[in-house]
């Protein structure tokens, strides 16, 4: 199973005083040594933690590991990709005034907007995934536009409160995981997803990729950078027998 390591947060601590520390480049530098997979990284169209000026600056030092572009579905995001070139782009949803993203995108709803959207994406050579939730509905929605795999949202299960609701939220994604691996999708998930609740959904065999952010930034606080990157890749290949 692969890590991919959210950096959005170095910049947040870095655009709270409007500096030049922490530089979100010396953590991907860092993330990359400790042994994540894959840099991600999220540019909001209010640009509140990464600025276009880092994107720029990782894919110029980030050569030895995939870089992964969230990004809303706009025409300004897709110029930039297109010029940066990232190995991969992630489809999310935005909302100006969220203070994370609070679920998946809604594929089903903008199926013709997304089919063209991702044709040029693809064309140059870029992989195309879609964050959703884990429905079925959205799964198909997202192999019809031409996507190269899905990221299944985890918020809801990492934000359940009883055992039950756990278990529950926890089958949705394992079914929706092999749903979408048996129909010729890749399937990565995350969001929410920390030390405490990583290793259930790192189990499921069908999910190939997690990628984390704000639970290994925070904790980096404490533990230093590349320890928290270290902590979790070793709990991911626990539980997969893989350590």
């Amino acid at each position: 199973m692969r890590l991919g390591v959210n950096i959005d947060h170095i910049a947040t601590l870095r655009e709270a005083r409007k500096t030049f520390e922490p530089d979100p480049i010396k953590g991907a530098l860092i993330v990359r040594d400790a042994g994540a997979d894959q840099i991600t990284f999220h540019l909001r169209e209010d640009r509140r933690h990464i600025q276009d000026e880092d994107v720029y600056k990782l894919r110029t030092v980030i050569k030895e590991i995939p870089l992964n572009m969230e990004m809303a579905p706009t025409e300004e995001m897709k110029r930039i990709a297109l010029d940066v070139k990232p190995e991969r782009i992630t489809l999310v949803p935005e909302k100006r005034e969220e203070i994370t993203t609070e679920g998946g995108l809604d594929v089903v709803s903008i199926k013709d907007y997304l089919e063209e959207y991702i044709k040029d994406i693809k064309k140059a050579g870029i992989k195309v995934a879609l964050f959703i939730d884990p429905e079925e509905k959205q799964i198909d929605a997202s192999l019809d536009v031409g996507a190269d795999a899905i990221e299944l949202h985890t918020g809801e299960y990492a934000n359940s409160k009883t055992d039950t609701e756990r278990k529950k939220q926890l089958d949705r994604i394992e079914r929706t995981a092999k749903y979408g691996k048996s129909i010729g999708l890749n399937v990565f998930a995350g969001h929410g997803l920390t030390y405490t609740n990583v290793q259930p959904v790192a189990k499921i065999r069908e999910i190939e990729e997690l990628n984390i952010g704000h639970s290994i930034i925070a904790n980096s606080v404490f533990w230093g950078l590349e320890e928290a990157v270290r902590k979790m890749k070793r709990l991911i290949l626990e539980a997969r027998g893989e350590f």
